[in-house]
């Protein structure tokens, strides 16, 4: 009994030794495009109310995108400035201003936007596919929708809140 457990020990492991290779990551160390991606998707406190986007330019990382708050921005510089593979980091990140009159229209957008029956699904994410973007009473949907209907319903739904003095739809529709 002894001898053929211990045989079977012995081909499980000599099993799981070759189908390792097969299993392991072979594409090597990660992209910087990809590092940066999962950096500026793993900080804290960003919201539906945020984009941030980046370009890598060799060992350049350019920061782009609007934040609410300001302390987001030198989050997403520092967390970016220590990766391995960065030389430079342009952070040109903005801040928008700190509006009581915005945080209404955030709060009013994100129940129509996503308080409709088709759409509810992209707030349910960790990280939202669609952001709301309030500068000053203007209003601009950025991110991804899965059909041209979707995107369509969301900019209908976005110019209907009250106070809104214009809305953008940049959304993309990927397949």
């Amino acid at each position: 009994m002894k001898r053929t457990i211990g045989k079977w020990i012995l081909a499980l492991a000599a099993v799981a030794l070759t189908a390792a290779p097969m299993f392991a990551d072979s594409s090597g160390p990660k992209p910087l495009e990809d590092r940066v991606r999962h950096e500026l998707l793993m900080l804290p406190y960003v919201s539906v109310f945020d984009n941030l986007s980046f370009r890598v330019d060799g060992s350049t990382v350019r920061l782009t995108g609007s934040v609410r708050m300001p302390f987001l921005k030198s989050d997403a510089g520092n967390a970016v400035k220590r990766m391995e593979g960065v030389t430079q980091v342009v952070n040109d990140i903005r801040v928008l201003p700190l509006s009581p009159f915005d945080d209404r229209i955030r709060v009013a957008e994100y129940h129509a936007v996503f308080g409709y029956g088709g759409l509810f699904r992209y707030a349910l994410a960790v990280n939202p596919s669609v952001r709301i973007i309030v500068d000053n009473g203007h209003v601009e949907l950025v991110g991804f929708v899965n059909s041209r209907t979707d995107k369509d319903i969301a900019g209908i739904r976005a110019n209907g809140v009250p106070g809104v003095f214009s809305v953008q739809n940049d959304l993309e529709v990927v397949n």
